[in-house]
């Protein structure tokens, strides 16, 4: 492309070539720049005749601010609305909770009027408004608050019910001998080496030699010796002042100071020590005094009846004296 250009009298020309690659630099840079030019032009009308109230643009500005406000204010209802719905779901849920509260609470010992922090609330829906965003807030601080209570409540309660498992664990209710036959029972009965009366101080479970003999609950192992009358014999130490004694092993598995759980094998079954047979004879002293094992082993047997209630009672009854070992 050959351009001539000359001035006004026709008295100076100057020809200049484009080839095509420096005709579309030169299209596509004057495209551009009467673009800028357009859109500053146009940006500079609009803005001008906004300010000023021009009789069209006035209208449109007006016509475009209101369009966006309500696709705004559509787009938050729509927001607004389906919060609602989850506002209300976790209400319900807060209700489940509640009333589950309510009943964990008969367990942990929590009275139940402690944990309705607010009335129950429903009936049917006559008429209502769409939530704003302060109520909406608002509901959600007050289910906050009452989350947070929820919470502290339901560790109150996990901790009583911790402690009162650790507590049933500590009461010697599982029986020493697994499935054993029962013999001779607590209480006065004829001696069966000299044939006289004497208060036997425990229960007696005939079985096998090398029959498991378990603990009653968890503990300290307190002694472990060979005793002239009850032959290999150990005692667990259960806090609270109760001890049970388990007697004429053939052999014992456990050392002073161990550490023994509910059920734990710590024995075996023998006939050692003042004896006429192979058998375990169980004794359980609360502040060094004999009491019935069978209350406690019944009370194992049923733990949701008052026996247990009682045998716990009896643990932690200061009322005991203590009273030489016999």
């Amino acid at each position: 492309m050959h351009l001539i250009i000359t001035d006004a009298w026709l008295a100076k020309s100057r020809a200049i070539y484009l080839s095509g690659t420096k005709l579309v630099v030169a299209g596509f840079v004057a495209a551009l720049a009467l673009m800028l030019v357009a859109a500053g032009l146009y940006h500079w009308v609009f803005l001008k005749g906004a300010r000023e109230g021009w009789p069209v643009i006035g209208a449109l500005v007006k016509l475009v601010v209101k369009d966006e406000a309500e696709q705004r204010d559509r787009f938050l209802r729509e927001n607004l609305d389906v919060m609602a719905k989850r506002l209300g779901e976790m209400q319900a849920k807060m209700m489940q909770l509640e009333a589950l509260g309510e009943r964990v609470s008969g367990l942990a010992g929590v009275n139940p009027n402690d944990i309705k922090v607010a009335p129950g609330r429903g009936g049917v829906l006559v008429s209502g408004h769409s939530l704003t965003m302060e109520e909406l807030q608002a509901t959600l601080a007050d289910l906050d608050r009452l989350t947070d209570q929820r919470v502290d409540l339901m560790t109150v309660m996990e901790s009583r019910l911790f402690d009162q498992k650790i507590k049933k664990l500590m009461v010697p209710t599982q029986e020493p001998v697994v499935g054993g036959m029962l013999g001779s029972a607590f209480g006065w009965r004829i001696d069966p080496l000299n044939g006289r009366s004497a208060l036997h101080t425990g229960l007696d479970f005939p079985a096998d030699t090398g029959t498991p003999i378990v603990a009653a609950a968890g503990g300290v192992v307190v002694t472990q010796e060979v005793h002239p009358a009850y032959g290999n014999m150990l005692e667990i130490d259960h806090g609270n002042e109760l001890v049970t004694r388990y007697a004429h092993a053939s052999r014992v598995l456990v050392k002073k100071g161990d550490l023994v759980r509910r059920g734990q094998k710590i024995a075996e079954v023998g006939t050692t020590g003042r004896s006429t047979g192979p058998h375990l004879h169980f004794e359980l002293l609360v502040q060094g005094v004999y009491q019935d094992p069978q209350k406690f082993l019944l009370a194992g047997k049923n733990l949701n009846k008052p026996v247990l209630a009682a045998a716990t009672a009896l643990v932690a009854s200061p009322s005991l004296k203590t009273a030489p070992k016999n």
